[in-house]
């Protein structure tokens, strides 16, 4: 019986195969969760006052729309990416463990950032940034009047996209600066030349 090739991560974990099982979960979990985004996707609606301001009318069903609505593709763009963003991050928190690590729930700061990172994509995704359509001016960053639940949205009010993208593009920011802050040092491991070399320079300075 012939052994699997043993194969080498970014961070440089050993595995006998691409993936393990709760992987193998995660991108089922993520390929379900991408079908229903595209099935229900983001909508506007033009009303019959305003017709030149979309309202934001919620989710509905991609191939039974209402009438005077339409996808509203820059929320659901970056929903994907959200979804793929976290799919990544759920990759690495679930990939395996190095050899010599002890088992446990102890998390490492830098997996703590992936987790904060993909809760506060998450949560701003469930509460984006609304504006009343009688209050729309054409500044460049538009005025908000706050964030809402976006399953209990109120009348007459549209998502700040604008607003929504710097946020995602901040906490994406944020959270990979930190990533890189809190990464471990490896200590160096020199080869028995190197070794030699260093203990001969050492002796010829004393």
């Amino acid at each position: 019986m012939t052994a699997l090739p043993v194969r080498y991560n970014f961070r440089g974990l050993a595995t006998e195969s691409p993936m393990n099982r709760s992987q193998k979960v995660a991108l089922l979990f993520a390929a379900a969760n991408l079908f229903v985004l595209l099935l229900f996707p983001p909508f506007d609606q033009y009303s019959i006052a305003i017709s030149k301001v979309p309202i934001f009318a919620g989710f509905n069903f991609a191939f039974s729309p209402l009438p005077y609505t339409k996808i509203n593709s820059s929320v659901l763009m970056l929903e994907v990416i959200v979804l793929l963003v976290n799919t990544a991050i759920a990759w690495l928190l679930l990939s395996d463990r190095p050899p010599g690590k002890r088992p446990g729930w102890r998390i490492g700061f830098q997996n703590a950032v992936l987790v904060v990172t993909a809760v506060n994509l998450l949560v701003v995704l469930l509460f984006p940034p609304f504006e009343s359509v009688f209050a729309i001016t054409n500044a460049a960053l538009p005025n908000f009047e706050g964030f809402y639940f976006i399953f209990s949205r109120k009348p007459s009010h549209t998502i700040v996209t604008t607003v929504l993208y710097l946020e995602v593009i901040f906490i994406l920011v944020n959270g990979g600066l930190f990533w890189l802050i809190f990464k471990e040092r490896r200590a160096v491991r020199l080869t028995p030349e190197q070794i030699r070399a260093l203990s001969a320079r050492m002796g010829g300075k004393r």
